[in-house]
Parts: C-alpha cells; sequence; structure tokens
C-alpha cells in the first residue's frame, strides 16, 4: 500500500518510512505542510501518516481540507500533545486515530494495519477469501491451510488484488498502490510481480486474469471439493 508520512524531522520521518518499506510498503516523506497539501489535492494514497507541527501550513489545516475535499483517506496523527481536549478535537476534525510521542514503532505498524484493514472492510487482520487465509500481523499466507511463503512486496500486491476483487486494474494503478514516488520500476516490474504471485497462489481459489492493453482482474471463485 502507498503511505505518505508528513513529519518535518527528517530522521523520524526517514525511520518510518523505512520501517514501512521493509514491509512492502511504497512509503514517501514529504516535510513541508503546503508541499503535501497539495501533493494530496491531485495524488491518492493508502494512509497518511501526519505530524501537526509542521512549516508553512500545519498538520491540522491539511487534516482540515482533506475532509473539506470529502476524502476519506485514513489519517493517522502524530503528536505531542496529550489532553483528551486535544484528542477529541484531532478526531472531531477528521483523523482516524492519533498516537503520542514518543512512540514505539511496533504500536505504529498495527495501528496502519487497523487503519488499513478498515479501508478494505475487515473487521479482523486475518480474512478468509475461498480457501485463501490472510493473516496480516503475521504476514502470513496460507491455501488450503498450509502457508505459502510470499516475499513482502508479493503480499502487498495479493492484499491490492483481494481489496478490488472484479475490478479491472490497470498496471499504473497497481504501481500506485505498490511502489514508492521516488521508485522507477522497470516496464515488465508488474508483470512480473504478478507472474510470481500466480505461481505462488497455484491451487488457490484467486484467478488473475490478464487483460491484454488493459491491465487485470483478480476474482475468488472457491472451487467444489
Amino acid at each position: 500500500m502507498r503511505i505518505l508520512v508528513v513529519e518535518d524531522t527528517e530522521v523520524l520521518g526517514q525511520a518510518i518510512c523505512e520501517r514501512l518499506s521493509s514491509l512492502g510498503h511504497g512509503a514517501d516523506l514529504i516535510m513541508d505542510g503546503k508541499q503535501a497539501n497539495e501533493l494530496l489535492r491531485y495524488q491518492s494514497v493508502d494512509l497518511i501518516i501526519l505530524d501537526l507541527n509542521l512549516p508553512n501550513m500545519s498538520g491540522l489545516q491539511i487534516l482540515q481540507a482533506l475532509r473539506q475535499r470529502e476524502d476519506a483517506t485514513p489519517v493517522l496523527v502524530l503528536t505531542a500533545r496529550d489532553q483528551v481536549d486535544d484528542r477529541i478535537r484531532l478526531l472531531d476534525a477528521g483523523a482516524d486515530d492519533y498516537l503520542t510521542k514518543p512512540f514505539d514503532f511496533g504500536e505504529l505498524e498495527a495501528r496502519c494495519r487497523a487503519l488499513l484493514r478498515r479501508k478494505q472492510g475487515y473487521a479482523s487482520n486475518v480474512t478468509e477469501h475461498g480457501n485463501i487465509t490472510v493473516d496480516r500481523d503475521s504476514r502470513q499466507v496460507l491455501v488450503n491451510q498450509v502457508v505459502t511463503a510470499v516475499t513482502n512486496r508479493e503480499f502487498r500486491l495479493l492484499e491490492i488484488f483481494l481489496g478490488h476483487l472484479g475490478r479491472v486494474l490497470s498496471k499504473d494503478e497497481i504501481t500506485e498502490h505498490l511502489f514508492n514516488f521516488d521508485e522507477t520500476p522497470g516496464p515488465n516490474a508488474i508483470e512480473l510481480y504478478v507472474g510470481r504471485l500466480r505461481k505462488k497462489m497455484a491451487g488457490s481459489d484467486l484467478t488473475i486474469s490478464t487483460l491484454r492493453g488493459i491491465g487485470y482482474v483478480a476474482e475468488v471463485t472457491p472451487a467444489q471439493r
């Protein structure tokens, strides 16, 4: 999933991005509030991690502008404020969750998982799709209750397909969810990842069909057993 980190402390922002990238997400850092707001006017992401104290435009202003545009992208606010009134104000302004600094990276990951899961409409971090079980806590995929080894990026690609079943996804759309802004995947990168995922999901109820010149469409069709 593509996650935008808006944080003006470069060391912290880079650490968050590196942690998320190691989990297979596309993570990008912007340290200026106005730049982040402009990007979000034209570029969609799956999750925003938003600091409040930013140069040129505050995190609260970015959040308010986002919701005024009726953009429902999940927002996790990072704040040094721990007063109840401050938390109420953030949630009323449209924040989906908040994390008080300093925080544990494990908790940050868990909150990100929860927000991404909710965006996809799942009530639990463990979901079943035909004979496929996806465990987002352990990043494991099981087919017929047998663990199938996938890389972090393959896991995220599977999440993208499962989150858009029956919908045609172009290569550009998949790239937007899978890679950072500054990554330049080769012209055949998506084909390679899709090919690897197909092989690893052989025997599962997931079918990924190629629509030549258009993109891919995934469907889960439980077989009669």
